[in-house]
């Protein structure tokens, strides 16, 4: 193993040593073999880049996309171009994932889940130190600053574990920096040999010292110093951070636990302690509302919609945030012959309830509220900004019952692809008894309304379940496995497997956690407690949009269009509600000039407006954007392999190129036929104008042919590491090619042939057309390639030596455009000087 790649050996293990103290932060150590892994891609590409002898700039970029191409497969695959390229939907599919990391690490106490944002800023981390550490000690050979990416990374997970990266973490990571310093130093003695150590003391102490038998080398002292201060400050750091409590950014938790901490829902992920909740010994007062709803039995407060399904959790994805509107735009997918009706609502959030979402009925349509909130669409949410929660809060609302017929959830129309892609997929892990048992229960069904219905129907009463809020709580895969052969859980089950086993059936589905209606009061108001918390399926079809189902047990109500025989509502107007505690809502509005036509013919105007057409197809991605991106992957993975092209492009033009006049061959002393400087001055410049002639198919097209052909073969030789001599002549020329490339036979002869074509054209009289250059040159090349060993060749190809006369060109162009310049203006001047003397003659 050769010295680079002993010490990129050394820089992986000692990455991998100094994440060893991120295990602490994260429930399960799966993580850290798939950024072992990728690693080690990373690794592996950055030695063969060496091993090619590329340039350093190379070599790292080529390392920095591989990166991203392997984040890319490992976790935005389905949105990448062709499952590989990181298009505009695979990178904000990442962006979305550290949003999501980010909000992840803010909420949950270490350890947390390894929920797939976490995993990716891990994993990311992990390559982005290893790729620092790589680079300082492996290209660029500096070991000792190497270490700091490693004291970052140790550090920061020393600093957020709260003692969990202790003196193990510590002393692997140590062990790690030191041996990666000591492979170093090796590598270093092993190109000056043997140190010399200082004359000994003993009678023959100068050819000891020589011998390197000293009592201490200079590098090994260094070393020994550079590692202690390193290890130093890698202690102080760590007792100088002061410990985060509570999530693993300091986010204070959100009452996870049992008893105290008000027992709230959790803005970033509820369904973790809602069986808390549930489970609390006394039904704490969170909200009161007054609405003039006639169907008090369905209005359900909506916290937020859980929409990825990771295999771990269902989790709702991360959006962008909008300024709320006036009025919120139509719910997307429904129809404008769905019974519509809306109802006002004013409620009251108790003090000690802080939520960063605003409890609303779905849909709603207006919200007037103080305080800093933000809109997210998909969702149709309004979410806290800068702190802002739902404590003491007093808002009121305007929503829409949406009150579909059977028939029209029958007869509804296959949603766009988008939206089936994005709301059925599923994990890998999930198990197959989910999708077996999902085929079971809806056989016979004839469209996805049936199927709704029955997977409905036999969780709330067929399947045999039964409500019980102590089972462990969970929405993972083995939860759902679990749950569908136990049959006991709460609403958190039941509605995370009717979603999960809704999107097998190719249904979108989502799950929803907010408030059943909550208890009349005397007074005429709802009070709603802890125990109210509930979670419950919502599945889409298209002309109804996103609709309510209630699988769980003696939970809530079964919504009317899922009741056989029971037609659907057509309430009259809704009563003002009473004055009372809460804030009174407002009268109904008037008609007036906005109201929709529809409304008006209906006599509703003021009161139920009536949605438009349903929204329009997601446009998707431009395609000239789409465009863009794809050529700006293929220009990225297209980079390293300039030099080959200009390579192959040139060979063409010397050796296939027959049409070439005298004038490409003599177009400046100095230059070759192809503009780069030849070997021993053997470019065309001895073959001045007169003696090669005129343009055309004459003897001076054969010369500069013969030309072309000897630069090309002097670029072969030196892509195979044979650096050009320009002070040789070109019999001797010849001979070192042979000598140094290892020639025999028709290779050999070839080039001394060539050579002699050479002389001919440049040093007779009158030069003759000499025919077979460019088949010289070619066995000239199967001679250096045969004898090349196998990375020899790929240098030759990949990263050919010669591919430097593109720089040298481009620096003698400037150099040539700033003399033109400079001629330019001196002329200019003296111009200028000669009119202001003509002016004062006369």
């Amino acid at each position: 193993m050769s010295g680079r790649s002993r010490l990129a050996l050394c820089a992986f293990v000692a990455t991998m040593l100094a994440a060893g103290a991120l295990l602490p932060l994260v429930e399960t150590s799966k993580w850290v073999l798939q950024a072992g892994f990728l690693l080690a891609v990373q690794t592996g590409v950055g030695a063969l880049a060496r091993r090619m002898r590329l340039a350093r700039i190379l070599t790292v970029s080529l390392q920095v996309v591989v990166t991203l191409l392997t984040l890319t497969v490992a976790f935005a695959r389905e949105h990448a171009l062709f499952g590989l390229l990181p298009g505009p939907q695979a990178v904000q599919r990442l962006a979305d994932l550290l949003t999501a990391g980010a909000d992840d690490v803010s909420r949950y106490a270490t350890p947390a889940p390894a929920t797939d944002g976490i995993r990716l800023m891990l994993i990311g981390g992990v390559l982005l130190i290893g790729l620092a550490v790589d680079v300082l000690a492996v290209t660029f050979r500096t070991a000792a600053p190497a270490g700091l990416p490693l004291l970052a990374l140790y550090s920061v997970a020393a600093g957020l574990s709260e003692g969990g990266a202790g003196w193990l973490w510590f002393t692997l990571a140590a062990c790690g920096y030191l041996l990666l310093l000591l492979a170093e130093g090796r590598d270093r003695l092993s190109q000056w040999g043997r140190v010399f150590g200082g004359v000994s003391r003993t009678s023959n102490g100068l050819a000891a010292g020589l011998e390197g038998s000293g009592r201490a080398l200079a590098p090994v002292r260094t070393g020994r110093r550079i590692g202690a201060v390193a290890l130093g400050i890698a202690l102080a750091v760590p007792a100088a951070l002061p410990a985060l409590d509570g999530g693993l950014l300091g986010g204070t938790g959100g009452g996870t636990g049992r008893g105290g901490g008000g027992g709230t829902i959790s803005a970033v992920n509820p369904l973790v302690s809602l069986q808390n909740n549930l489970n609390q010994p006394e039904n704490r007062e969170v909200m009161t509302y007054r609405t003039n709803s006639v169907s008090p039995q369905d209005f359900y407060l909506r916290i937020l919609a859980l929409d990825q399904f990771s295999g771990g959790e269902w989790r709702p994805s991360t959006r962008r945030l909008r300024d709320v509107p006036d009025r919120l735009p139509q719910p997307a997918g429904l129809g404008t012959d769905v019974a519509v009706t809306e109802i006002r609502t004013n409620i009251s959030a108790s003090r000690s309830y802080q939520q960063t979402y605003l409890p609303l009925p779905y849909p709603a349509s207006e919200v007037d509220v103080q305080g800093r909130w933000r809109y997210e669409p998909e969702g149709r949410t309004l979410v806290g900004d800068d702190g802002q929660t739902t404590g003491g809060a007093r808002y009121e609302v305007s929503s829409l019952v949406v009150e579909p017929t059977a028939s029209q959830l029958g007869g509804a129309m296959a949603p766009r692809s988008e939206l089936v892609r994005e709301y059925t997929r599923l994990p890998a892990s999930l198990p197959d008894v989910v999708e077996e048992t999902a085929d079971q229960v809806t056989e016979g069904a004839a469209n996805d309304y049936e199927r709704a219905v029955k997977l409905q129907d036999w969780f709330a009463s067929g399947g045999g379940f039964r409500y019980d809020t102590t089972v462990t709580s969970g929405t993972g895969t083995t939860a759902i496995e679990r749950f569908l052969k136990e049959k006991e859980g709460f609403c958190v089950h039941f509605s995370s497997t009717m979603a999960a086993m809704a999107r097998t059936l190719g249904i979108p589905a989502r799950v929803a956690v907010g408030f059943t209606p909550g208890t009349v009061q005397a007074d005429g108001s709802v009070s709603v407690g802890l125990r109210d918390a509930h979670a419950w399926p919502e599945l889409y079809f298209e002309g109804v949009g996103w609709t309510r189902f209630e699988p769980t047990p003696s939970r809530g109500s079964t919504p009317a269009y899922t009741r056989p025989d029971v037609p659907s509502q057509d309430p009259s107007d809704p009563a003002v509600p009473t004055d009372g505690a809460s804030v009174a809502p407002t009268a109904a509005p008037s008609a007036s000039e906005s109201c929709p036509a529809q409304e008006r013919r209906q006599g509703q105007c003021g009161v139920a407006p009536v949605p438009g057409a349903a929204d329009s197809a997601d446009p998707g991605t431009p395609v000239g954007e789409v465009v863009l991106w794809v050529l700006g992957a293929l220009a990225v993975l297209t980079l390293p392999l300039l030099p080959m092209l200009w390579r192959l492009r040139a060979r063409s033009r010397r050796l296939g190129s027959f049409g070439r006049t005298s004038a490409d061959a003599t177009a400046r002393p100095g230059q070759a036929a192809d503009g780069a400087v030849g070997l021993g001055g053997l470019d065309g410049a001895a073959a001045g104008p007169g003696r090669l002639g005129s343009s055309g198919r004459t003897s001076a097209d054969a010369a500069a042919r013969v030309m072309a052909a000897w630069q090309e073969l002097t670029d072969t030789a030196w892509d195979h590491g044979i650096v050009p001599d320009e002070s040789q002549t070109p019999r001797k020329a010849a001979a070192r090619v042979v000598r140094l490339g290892g020639l025999d036979g028709a290779a050999a002869s070839a080039a001394h042939r060539l050579a002699g074509s050479v002389e001919q054209v440049l040093y007779a009289p009158e030069p003759r057309a000499v025919a077979g250059s460019a088949q010289d040159v070619r066995e000239v090349r199967a001679g250096l390639w045969a004898s090349a060993g196998r990375w020899g060749r790929v240098r030759a190809t990949l990263a050919p030596r010669s591919a430097v006369r593109v720089i040298w060109a481009i620096s003698e162009g400037r150099a040539e455009l700033g003399r033109r310049w400079s001629d330019r203006l001196g002329r200019a001047g003296w111009a200028a000087r000669l009119r202001r003397l003509s002016r004062q003659q006369g």
